[in-house]
């Protein structure tokens, strides 16, 4: 992954920085769910696997909690599809 994610919980969003800038996923923890409401890369972040690495980072942490993704955002559901890897945590 090469950066590490961060959880911000004050902002509800766990963070990715690279090069002084940002990608982030928006979550809620509901039971046993964590609902990815969106996932954002600043301009200079986009097209370079920031995103992705991100996603990697968060269905690692659900993993981990023992949580299913609930993604309501179009990039978190079309990043999970594409990774079979992960497919048992789609919710």
């Amino acid at each position: 992954m090469g950066s590490a994610i961060r959880d911000n919980t004050e902002r509800r969003r766990f963070e990715l920085e690279r090069n002084g800038h940002m990608a982030f996923a928006n979550y809620e923890r509901r039971e046993s769910d964590l609902v990815i409401r969106h996932v954002e890369a600043a301009i200079p972040l986009r097209g370079t696997g920031a995103a992705g690495d991100l996603m990697q980072g968060v269905a690692e942490i659900a993993r981990s909690e023992g949580r299913k993704i609930t993604p309501l955002c179009g990039y978190a559901y079309a990043w999970v599809r594409r990774h079979r890897e992960y497919h048992d945590l789609l919710n």
